[in-house]
């Protein structure tokens, strides 16, 4: 063989090699779980036998937080690497296009499952997009997503026994019989509830997500897994809008109904996260795969008997929809089997737009100029880990006012900063707390720390790049 012609067979060789060599990644996240909703987090009367184990298994974090206190920016986040100060998709704002749904991710936006494809890996996304319906900008199979199942609009994945569910674009219809709502309500009609249930939706996806891993266990992949466990459908009647097709152990207990379906929907997810890490460790994987578990916002509101009952919030302030604490703060859980050690507890700072320079340190390509996180490959690996000089928040006024009147903050240190009802009051005043001795924020100490609020200030203005479609109050 002539030198040239063996150089250009090298040169496209190495590529597969390096590709076949590389780890599997497994994201999994939960939608509305709060902090405290795991027995690893210390939840005394929900039963996650499965997701403690994980944790017992790798490394457990204590300060991970999510992209931002409501669903669409959150996953807009985590795929693109941006915090919430120029991200795309800031809110949960709903789309006006024949298409419907939520507003789509961006076309200049590039999503880590984009990168990770272009780089060899098999994409497959199971459950809850929630950032574009097909025909728009954020259609799945145009951002970097070689298949997926489940659900693209957030609407119609509040029902757990819906009409249909999408499968790389095309309807899979299900045999439940499902009630729409008015489309003079906020979500133009797409609100619903099902009143004769037969397909759980979140048994279908679990199905769907084990034959991928069937399917490409010779390759490397990258398997994103939403879960919309335990999201409530709101439009639902009252009294039944957590579903589940069963309470589980929890069906003898003496609570109120939503609490037994809330800690149900959680430990059947709970199970069925550990078949899927069963399913990697019977095909003999675990050494070559990543697998992640957070919630992408806190808990619904303590008006929820549930969420008092459980303490989903951990004692943290705040619910979903906050930037305090309980609104962001995340259950995160890290198994990498002969990578982590087991057992390992993190108290390292760390956030939604961290993932993408992290998996692509695990993929082993270079940063991308996008991405505004840190890579925790190294925290996860026992080794010197950088820290972030702060990390930003900030959350517009969305529809239906559920933007608490738009909320900006900042984690610093054991500092964190919070400017609230922004709308109503332009000329807020920063809240100033330190997460070490007051971990529940209940003391302001902005007043005994000028230097510190000044600083804070400076970065609420440089973080935030305007956008058009979510308006952002002037900061004094």
């Amino acid at each position: 063989m002539k030198p040239q012609a063996f150089l250009f067979l090298f040169a496209w060789i190495l590529p597969l090699v390096c590709a076949a060599e590389r780890p599997n990644i497994i994201f999994i996240m939960a939608d509305d779980l709060g902090y405290g909703d795991l027995g690893c987090y210390g939840q005394a009367l929900i039963q996650t036998p499965r997701l403690d184990q994980l944790a017992a298994e790798g490394m457990r974090f204590t300060q991970h937080y999510t992209g931002s206190p409501v669903c669409a920016p959150s996953r807009a986040i985590l795929m693109t690497g941006k915090h919430s100060g120029h991200v795309s998709v800031r809110g949960n704002s709903q789309w006006p296009g024949p298409e419907k749904g939520q507003m789509p991710l961006s076309t200049r936006e590039i999503t880590i499952a984009r990168v990770l494809q272009e780089a060899g890996y098999t994409t497959g996304m199971f459950g809850k997009w929630g950032l574009g319906n097909p025909g728009t900008p954020g259609d799945p199979l145009k951002r970097g997503w070689d298949t997926y199942f489940g659900y693209t609009d957030q609407v119609l994945a509040h029902n757990y026994y819906p009409e249909f569910l999408l499968k790389d674009g095309e309807r899979i219809p299900l045999d439940n019989e499902v009630k729409y709502l008015s489309k003079t309500e906020w979500h133009d009609g797409l609100g619903s509830y099902s009143t004769k249930q037969v397909d759980y939706s979140h048994d279908l996806i679990v199905e769907a997500a084990l034959e991928f891993i069937e399917a490409n266990q010779d390759k490397p992949f990258f398997l994103y897994l939403p879960f919309t466990i335990p999201h409530d459908n709101g439009e639902a009647p009252v009294g039944f809008r957590q579903e589940v097709p069963d309470f589980g152990p929890y069906a003898n207990t003496d609570w109120d109904r939503e609490s037994k379906a809330y800690a149900s929907m959680i430990t059947r997810m709970d199970k069925d996260i550990g078949r899927v890490v069963d399913r990697i460790d019977q095909l003999g994987l675990g050494k070559q795969t990543l697998i992640l578990f957070v919630s992408d916002n806190g808990p619904m509101t303590d008006s929820h008997e549930f969420v008092r009952r459980f303490n989903s919030a951990a004692g943290l302030r705040g619910f979903k929809r906050d930037l305090y604490e309980g609104g962001i703060r995340s259950p995160f859980i890290a198994r990498w089997t002969h990578h982590i050690q087991p057992g390992q507890v993190s108290d390292h700072l760390s956030a939604f737009f961290d993932f993408f320079p992290t998996a692509l340190e695990v993929a082993g390509l270079p940063p991308h100029p996008q991405a505004d996180g840190i890579s925790y490959l190294p925290e996860l690996l026992g080794k010197w880990q950088p820290q972030h000089p702060y990390l930003y928040w900030e959350f517009p006024l969305t529809f239906m006012g559920a933007g608490n009147g738009f909320q900006t903050a900042v984690r610093m240190g054991n500092w964190k900063a919070v400017r609230r009802d922004l709308l109503n009051n332009p000329t807020a005043p920063i809240e100033l707390y330190n997460l070490e001795s007051d971990p529940s924020e209940s003391i302001n100490v902005a007043a005994d720390y000028p230097e510190v609020v000044t600083k804070v200030r400076h970065i609420m203005r440089d973080a935030h790049i305007p956008s058009d479609d979510f308006p952002h109050v002037p900061l004094p």
